[in-house]
C-alpha cells in the first residue's frame, strides 16, 4: 500500500508514522523546519502508549512521490480548494482521498440518497470549488478521535485516543476501506469501518461546533467553558440545536449532551484547535464547523437561533483575525 500524507502536521504525521510502522510505503508532504526535522530524524512520536520513531520519506514536492493508493489529507478544510497542484501528482484512476477533517465534509450529500442526494453545501464547497479538485467519488470519510500536537519540528506528542473511524459516502463496506482499516490497525490504531459514518461526523461535531468558536471568543479552555454556568448553558443550547439538524437529516448521535459535556470537562485546560489557530494568527476553520450547520438548518427548516448568533460573532472574529 502506497500512502501520501498531504499536510503532515500533528495528526497527519502521527497517522503516517503508524502506517509506516505497519509496513506501508508512506510519504509525508510538509514544509519548513518541520519538514527539515522529519528528513533528518524521522517522525518522533511521544505517546503514553510507547514512544517510537518512523523514518518515512518526507518532501515538499508531491511530484517526487507520484501516484498513490491513498492520500491522507491533513490540510485545513479551508485550503482544500487551492490544493489542486499538490494533489494532482498523487492521483491515479482509483486513488482514494481520506480527509481527516472536523465538521461537515464537502462530500456530505454525495451518494446520500433521499431528497438531498447530490446537493452542494456552499459553506464547505463554494461554487463547487472543492469538488472540482477533490472529486467526491474519491472520498473516504474519516472521523478523528485522537488528540495530538506538535511538540517541536518533527516531534508529535500523542495525548489521547487512537480511533480513526472511516466509511464510504454510499454506506458500503468497500475493499478500500477494509484495506485502510487493516493497515491502520497493524500500525497500532483503531480504525473501524462505519457504514453510517455520518452519525460519527455529528457526534464529533457536537463538541466542535460549540467549544471551538466559544473558546476563541472567550479565550477559554475546555474546563473553563464547562465550569462557567452561563457559557455552559450556551453550549448546551448549541448542542441541542445541532442535534435537531442531525435528526432532520436522519442521523442519530447516541450520546447525551450531559455526557458530552462531562467528557469535555475531563479534558481539563485544553485549548481547542480554533483557539490555538487564533493565538498563532492562522485562519479560523469555522465554515465547516458552524456555517455549514446553519446552512443545513436552512435546508431542513430547523430553527437554530443560538447557532446563528454565535456564527455571526465568530465570523466577524475570523474576518478581523485574517485582516
Amino acid at each position: 500500500m502506497k500512502v501520501a500524507v498531504l499536510g503532515a502536521g500533528a495528526i497527519g504525521a502521527y497517522v503516517g508514522a503508524a502506517l509506516h510502522r505497519a509496513g506501508a510505503d508512506v510519504h509525508l508532504v510538509a514544509r519548513g523546519p518541520h519538514l527539515a526535522a522529519m528528513r533528518q530524524h524521522g517522525v518522533q512520536v511521544l505517546s503514553p502508549r510507547g514512544d517510537f520513531t518512523a523514518r518515512a520519506h518526507a518532501t515538499d514536492d508531491p511530484a517526487e512521490i507520484g501516484p498513490v493508493d491513498f492520500v491522507l489529507l491533513g490540510l485545513k478544510a479551508n485550503s482544500y480548494a487551492a490544493c489542486g497542484p499538490l494533489i494532482e501528482p498523487l492521483l491515479h484512476d482509483t486513488t482514494a482521498v481520506v480527509a481527516a477533517q472536523n465538521g461537515i465534509p464537502w462530500w456530505y450529500f454525495h451518494a446520500h440518497g433521499g431528497p438531498y442526494d447530490g446537493q452542494r453545501i456552499e459553506s464547505v464547497d463554494p461554487g463547487g470549488a472543492v469538488s472540482a479538485v477533490l472529486a467526491p467519488q474519491r472520498a473516504v470519510g474519516c472521523v478523528v478521535y485522537a488528540a495530538t500536537e506538535l511538540a517541536g519540528p518533527g516531534v508529535v506528542r500523542h495525548l489521547e485516543g487512537t480511533r480513526f473511524s472511516v466509511g464510504e459516502p454510499d454506506r458500503s463496506v468497500s475493499a478500500r476501506c477494509l484495506a485502510l482499516s487493516e493497515a491502520m490497525q497493524a500500525g497500532g490504531l483503531k480504525c473501524p469501518v462505519e457504514p453510517e459514518l455520518r452519525n460519527d461526523i455529528w457526534l464529533k461535531l457536537l463538541g466542535n461546533i460549540s467549544f471551538n468558536p466559544i473558546s476563541a471568543l472567550a479565550r477559554a479552555t475546555m474546563r473553563q467553558m464547562c465550569l462557567h454556568g452561563g457559557t455552559r448553558r450556551v453550549i448546551e443550547i448549541m448542542m441541542t440545536e445541532t442535534l435537531s439538524v442531525a435528526e432532520a437529516l436522519g442521523c442519530e448521535v447516541g450520546v447525551s449532551i450531559e455526557r458530552r459535556l462531562a467528557g469535555a470537562e475531563r479534558v481539563g485546560d485544553h485549548r481547542t484547535s480554533t483557539l490555538q489557530d487564533l493565538e498563532r494568527g492562522k485562519p479560523l476553520e469555522l465554515d465547516v464547523l458552524l456555517a455549514a450547520v446553519v446552512e443545513l438548518a436552512e435546508i431542513t427548516g430547523v430553527e437554530v437561533p443560538t447557532l446563528r448568533t454565535v456564527h455571526a460573532i465568530s465570523d466577524l472574529l475570523a474576518l478581523r483575525s485574517a485582516a
